[in-house]
């Protein structure tokens, strides 16, 4: 770069350069930057005596590029505008205050939709964008910045994790339901209840199987169920009065505490997993996803407190 500065005398001629090739004339360059044709002139003579060649042969009220001008003037044309670009990129991001979060549909509406009075309180300045999808879309290839994952980090090599909430599933049901079914006080004594199925399409989701494996219980295949591939509507059916479904304690724990929900006997299955907050390691957060990152975190700390407290 010190050999390149002691060749040019500065960006700004460059820039003047760039006009007066573009427009082949002096005049109207001055006018498009602001300068006189006197001040353009002088700059494009500069240049000319720095690298020791005409850029412009000059005829009368009118200029034209030399074959050694119009070289340079497309070397200086792609490299300006890739600067250009590039710091309007820059100023862009500085200025962005959406804030794109991908989640399931069940986070987003579960976790999320409740606690944006607060997260607006906190975070005026920022707009959340939320995208819902049936899989985990790869941060790497979209320009989202942040995501919510459930499963172990160390299958996704390609990004940072951070915990938000430990995978805790129990059984919840309607106090309705209870009232007319009765409560059932062990696991067996659920299995003879309806019990509603979550299939999850694309995602690993915990099932009644592995939650009655769990209690050392084996689960028979049932002739008449209900099964629905996406949790809110599981959860809908449940408040419905429809039968039993199992709850993710990070997402039914605000039903549980408004007693729309409650749990069904006393066993509970910690699967060991976790659900993080996920951005990629191949690129820096900006300042406005960084700080949604740190809020979700802490209201991830503060809904673990309140459930360890209850």
């Amino acid at each position: 770069m010190e050999n390149l500065r002691r060749l040019l005398p500065s960006a700004a001629s460059l820039i003047v350069f760039e006009a007066a090739g573009r427009h082949q004339n002096f005049t109207r360059a001055a006018n498009e930057l602001g300068m006189t044709q006197a001040a353009v002139s002088y700059a494009i003579r500069g240049l000319e005596e720095q690298l020791g060649v005409p850029l412009f042969h000059r005829v009368h009220r009118a200029v034209e590029l030399t074959e050694a001008g119009e070289k340079f003037h497309a070397d200086v044309s792609v490299g300006l505008s890739r600067i250009q670009k590039s710091a309007e990129d820059i100023r862009s991001k500085g200025r962005e205050t959406n804030v794109t979060l991908a989640a399931s549909t069940a986070f987003a509406s579960m976790w999320v939709l409740p606690r944006l009075n607060r997260m607006r309180e906190d975070l005026p300045e920022i707009d959340l964008r939320i995208q819902t999808s049936v899989r985990d879309l790869d941060l790497d290839e979209e320009p989202i910045p942040l995501g919510i994952r459930g499963g172990d980090p160390s299958h996704w090599p390609r990004y940072h994790a951070a915990l938000l909430a430990d995978e805790v599933v129990n059984a919840v049901a309607t106090p309705a339901y209870i009232e007319q079914h009765g409560l059932p006080r062990t696991p067996a004594e659920l299995l003879r209840h309806n019990l509603i199925h979550l299939e999850e399409p694309v995602r690993r989701a915990c099932d009644w199987t592995e939650w009655f494996a769990s209690a050392g219980l084996a689960y028979p295949p049932q002739a008449r169920r209900l099964a629905i591939n996406d949790y809110v509507l599981v959860i809908q059916a449940v408040l419905s009065g429809e039968g039993v479904a199992l709850g993710w304690e990070h997402l039914t724990d605000p039903q549980v505490r408004s007693g729309a929900l409650v749990p069904v006997g006393s066993h509970v299955l910690k699967t060991g997993l976790a659900f993080y907050v996920v951005w990629p390691r191949s690129r820096e957060l900006n300042n406005q996803a960084r700080r949604v990152r740190d809020w979700l975190l802490a209201e991830g700390t503060r809904n673990r407190t309140e459930i360890i407290a209850d």
